[in-house]
């Protein structure tokens, strides 16, 4: 089944490249018109001319820029909370300031966001939240993962914690929870390891479809929930059967 959108609003953080970047041309080619929207505006500036698609500066830390960021797109019908931050170490090796930022990032982030245009969804009665959380949450340990880890089990319970509150006044709120997908980030972990292809060749080795998701993979997965009028509040793990 293929997902109409059309005269939807979809805001994505995180536009500019990898999953962000690749959902907000899914939203776009799916009907609606995208905000797309990333601190970086270099790699952003990649989406302007796509059809469908309006980039916008954003620096998701900052609550004023959310503010107004929101007050000057109107209505948002839909909005992708893709922003993330991958921060590698135990619990012993996360210094307070790895921790603060974690949080800020891919939690407090995401909920500024969301309390910025759930009013005017609330009002219309219709809206679409999906939150970026991993299969690195409360839904499976992983080693050297700690802050992200529990940044994003929180993400899960913030989904949630929005799907209760808002079951009956036609808001949806869900979250993706991917394994290890293709994509710039990835790339820089990768290297950082000092030794590039044993670090890719692990990655893959741990996913027992035996390769790395897409960023259109978990795009396509976007626009379906986008679209899921009775669905709620659930965390899908897209994974290649990692959690299995």
């Amino acid at each position: 089944m293929t997902t109409n959108l059309l005269g939807k609003t979809a805001l994505v953080t995180a536009a500019g490249q990898g999953i962000g970047r690749a959902s907000a041309l899914a939203f776009a080619a799916a009907g609606a018109h995208v905000i797309a929207t990333d601190i970086n505006g270099e790699t952003l500036g990649t989406l302007v001319g796509e059809a469908g698609v309006t980039t916008r500066q954003l620096d998701v830390l900052d609550a004023h820029s959310i503010a107004t960021t929101i007050a000057e797109a109107g209505p948002v019908d839909i909005l992708f909370n893709c922003a993330g931050y991958v921060h590698a170490g135990s619990i012993l090796d996360m210094s307070e300031e790895d921790f603060d930022f974690a949080i800020a990032l891919n939690v407090r982030s995401m909920t500024r966001l969301i309390k910025a245009v759930l009013p005017g969804m609330l009002e219309r009665g219709d809206g679409a939240i999906i939150n970026m959380s991993s299969v690195a949450s409360s839904m499976k340990g992983v080693p050297n993962r700690c802050a992200y880890s529990l940044s994003k089990a929180a993400v899960i319970g913030l989904t949630k914690s929005v799907a209760a509150d808002y079951v009956a006044q036609g808001i949806r709120c869900n979250a993706i929870c991917p394994g290890t997908v293709q994509s710039p980030s990835l790339e820089q972990r990768l290297a950082a390891t000092g030794d590039y292809e044993k670090a890719r060749a692990d990655f893959i080795a741990r996913q027992p479809m035996g390769r790395l998701g897409t960023p259109e993979e978990i795009a396509d997965f976007a626009v379906y929930l986008a679209g899921a009028t009775y669905t709620t509040g659930q965390a899908f793990a897209i994974d290649g059967g990692w959690a299995l």
